[in-house]
């Protein structure tokens, strides 16, 4: 078995399916795992096209960890929308199909199992599939909908993964669909609520970003970033620095504090991370930290991001809530004086009411 190359793997892999052998199935598996980061970008290409069939039909508990095989395996071939489209049809069917389990065990039984608690998946599938006919369900279909319930997350594990790269992101078929269905699941299921935000995510998205005490305006661009702890970090490092140079007065974060926002190994730097700003909305609301760039208002077409001068002293633990994602955040250029003012004007000063 040590022996053999990924092809032979998958081919292992594809009959162990057809003959329903579990045990040569997950040894395939193992060797899929072992050999894909020595093999050549156009053979994982080929092997990931040999598993699409598969994964479109596989039952959820027997493939969630070839589903999440599949995904990392897309990072190692020539291009990961020969799986893509099959992999997010699976995560937003299995998200789908959980929450009709959710209403039809609710109903018929009370409080649902926790979906990450393994120790209640036997209990659970004894006590949901043994009531099958008072639920109008077969048995399989009983059966189909509790491995949703506990393995659905594991098939969102993979979109979740290759949704932190941008081309993917451009790219994601399906996503009102794949949206819809995570929305519902992501109070339940943690990779839901992970792909939840990250389906948020603005990309090419460009700010209007004021200074209220210079009077400085900047047009910005930002890309990847997941929270507003984040793009905090990012705008006072792109934006502070020598005010004959027309940028900001203030502290600029720390190298470290920057590399945790940004590509950084290490995403909790000792110390946590400083604020800078108190960020406020063209409407005068302040700007959560713990919420998106998306969440943002417009005006005039345009999210506008206000500065003031923080209240108190704010830190935080980490520098970005997707540690594979890479942001960008590109400041366009100054705005010239009289443009700066002008939407200035436009903007409300800022509410008194405190930040939680």
């Amino acid at each position: 078995m040590f022996g053999r190359d990924l092809g032979d793997h998958v081919d292992a892999l594809v009959a162990a399916v057809e003959t329903r052998d579990d045990q040569r199935f997950f040894e395939a598996l193992q060797g899929i795992t072992r050999t894909t980061p020595q093999t050549r970008p156009d053979k994982v290409q080929a092997a990931l096209g040999k598993l699409v069939p598969v994964l479109a039909q596989i039952p959820y508990g027997m493939g969630a960890d070839l589903a999440q095989v599949a995904g990392s395996m897309a990072e190692y071939g020539t291009d990961p929308t020969i799986v893509l489209p099959t992999l997010v049809n699976r995560a937003a069917e299995a998200m789908e199909q959980a929450e009709r389990f959710e209403e039809l065990y609710r109903t018929a039984f009370g409080d649902v199992p926790d979906a990450e608690d393994a120790e209640q998946i036997q209990p659970t599938l004894e006590r949901f599939v043994g009531g099958a006919a008072d639920l109008g369900l077969t048995e399989w279909d009983a059966s189909m909908l509790a491995q949703a319930w506990f393995c659905g997350g594991q098939w969102v594990q993979p979109v979740l993964y290759l949704s932190q790269r941008k081309d993917v992101r451009a790219i994601l078929p399906e996503r009102a669909r794949l949206t819809a269905a995570i929305d519902t699941m992501r109070e339940s299921i943690g990779t839901a609520h992970w792909l939840h935000g990250l389906l948020l995510v603005l990309d090419d998205e460009p700010l209007i970003v004021l200074d209220r005490a210079t009077g400085r305006g900047f047009r910005v661009e930002i890309s990847g970033i997941g929270d507003n702890f984040q793009l905090h970090t990012l705008l006072a490092a792109a934006l502070i620095g020598d005010e004959s140079q027309g940028m900001l007065p203030g502290r600029r974060p720390s190298a470290e504090e920057i590399a945790a926002a940004s590509d950084g190994e290490e995403l909790a730097p000792s110390g946590g991370i400083r604020g800078n700003f108190n960020l406020v909305s063209a409407g005068g609301e302040w700007i959560w930290n713990e919420g998106r760039p998306a969440d943002i208002p417009k005006l005039d077409g345009v999210r506008v991001v206000v500065l003031d001068p923080s209240p108190y002293e704010r830190t935080w633990n980490a520098g970005r809530a997707y540690p594979l994602m890479r942001p960008t955040l590109t400041v366009q250029g100054p705005l010239p004086a009289d443009q700066a003012a002008h939407w200035l004007a436009l903007v409300k000063p800022a509410a008194t009411t405190h930040h939680p």
